[in-house]
């Protein structure tokens, strides 16, 4: 038997729940309060020291100013034109040899 069959997967012969669907249930609701605490302490942590700079901001006297992240659209466009390689002068190219190309013409 599975842990996650179909309707009867929670059901055994004698009609009660399985027990290693439970302990299932419990572990993912364990890992899904660890997650959801972590986002908190990390939320907490965030505004401490938002707060801590606003605070040091007006003890100094100094305006606060605001957390942002500055995007530049032509900068993807910038990166990647330099990333393209270079177009080969006729001076760089060395050995080759010229072969005729017989074009046929597709309507006779």
């Amino acid at each position: 038997m599975t842990l996650l069959n179909d309707g009867t997967a929670g059901r055994q012969a004698g009609g009660g729940f399985s027990f290693s669907r439970f302990v299932l249930r419990l572990v993912l609701l364990a890992a899904g309060l660890v997650f959801a605490a972590s986002l908190l302490v990390v939320l907490l942590l965030l505004t401490t020291v938002w707060l801590l700079r606003a605070g040091w901001a007006r003890i100094t006297g100094q305006p606060v100013t605001p957390w942002v992240m500055r995007v530049d659209p032509r900068a993807g466009w910038q990166r990647a034109t330099r990333s393209r390689p270079q177009r080969a002068t006729p001076t760089d190219v060395t050995d080759v040899e010229v072969k005729d190309v017989v074009v046929k013409d597709p309507r006779a």
